[in-house]
């Protein structure tokens, strides 16, 4: 099964989109299912997760009732708030629909740069850890310090880094991200998605070979059983296209055995969401 874990659906006013990019952009249109379909099936993919881009509870019943009418959105990483105290009974509804599969926040716009620590926050994540509902961490190079302490405080809540944490590859800085995101992949439930690189690069004039240290350091101390490819379509229509994201992903991973190749495009997915 091939599976892009990281794409996004959206219609411009339903719902606020802050970090929208001012002046012309590729991104300032609607984007949904009937765009993204024909691109999947093109590339023989078999469906894809869609990931929360607003955080309003209307998304995220949004997004379950387009999963309902298009059965290649195998899954919905909604946003929910964890510091709600009608948080269980958000979740009670949210999981009345198999495709709920995750829960995420814009933890990198957060200006408390440790607000993933605060009480409430860990009382939130307790209730996904007690329900196991895994949480993407959505964050950057300077949020990487508090993962270990994350982890202690919610210690069996299984967790996937979006974008790699968003390494500093327009600048090419390597050390420092590499050594912390090291240290964070000895936790043994702990994964990582191979994606967002390219809007991390130059937009213009980013070359798979840039990318390709970020994502052998990657390989080497996630291993493939931790690791899963997401497009981050349509956001990575700033710097490329779909096909060029994943024509970037395979050149930077290198020659690989099949069955590596298929683990990191579908199957560490469809295990860490637990995709029906």
């Amino acid at each position: 099964m091939r599976i892009d874990a990281h794409q996004h659906f959206w219609e411009l006013g339903r719902f606020p989109y802050p970090w929208m990019p001012a002046g012309d952009s590729p991104l300032k249109r609607n984007y949904l299912p009937g765009d993204l379909q024909p691109i999947l099936e093109e590339h023989r993919f078999d469906g894809s997760v869609a990931v929360q881009a607003a955080q309003v509870d209307g998304e995220a019943d949004w997004l379950l009732a387009l999963a309902h009418d298009y059965p290649f959105i195998r899954g919905v990483v909604a946003w929910v708030d964890l510091t709600s105290p009608q948080l269980p009974a958000r979740l009670d509804e949210l999981q009345k629909s198999a495709r709920f599969c995750g829960v995420r926040h814009i933890v990198e716009d957060e200006p408390d740069p440790e607000w993933l620590l605060r009480p409430a926050v860990i009382e939130g994540l307790r209730e996904l850890e007690r329900r196991d509902i895994p949480y993407d961490l959505l964050i950057r190079p300077s949020h990487l310090h508090i993962v270990r302490p994350l982890v202690d405080r919610v210690p069996r809540l299984r967790m996937v880094i979006d974008h790699l944490a968003k390494p500093l590859i327009r600048q090419g800085i390597f050390n420092g991200w590499a050594q912390e995101l090291e240290q964070i992949a000895e936790i043994p439930h702990i994964y990582a998605k191979i994606s967002g690189l390219i809007t991390e690069a130059d937009w213009r004039h980013w070359t798979a070979e840039q990318l390709r240290p970020y994502v052998q350091h990657a390989l080497q101390i996630f291993s493939p059983q931790r690791l899963m490819f997401g497009s981050d379509w349509p956001v990575c229509k700033l710097a490329g296209s779909w096909k060029q994201v994943l024509a970037a992903f395979t050149q930077a991973l290198g020659p690989q055995p099949a069955e590596v190749r298929e683990q990191i495009l579908g199957t560490t997915a469809a295990q860490f969401y637990r995709l029906r």
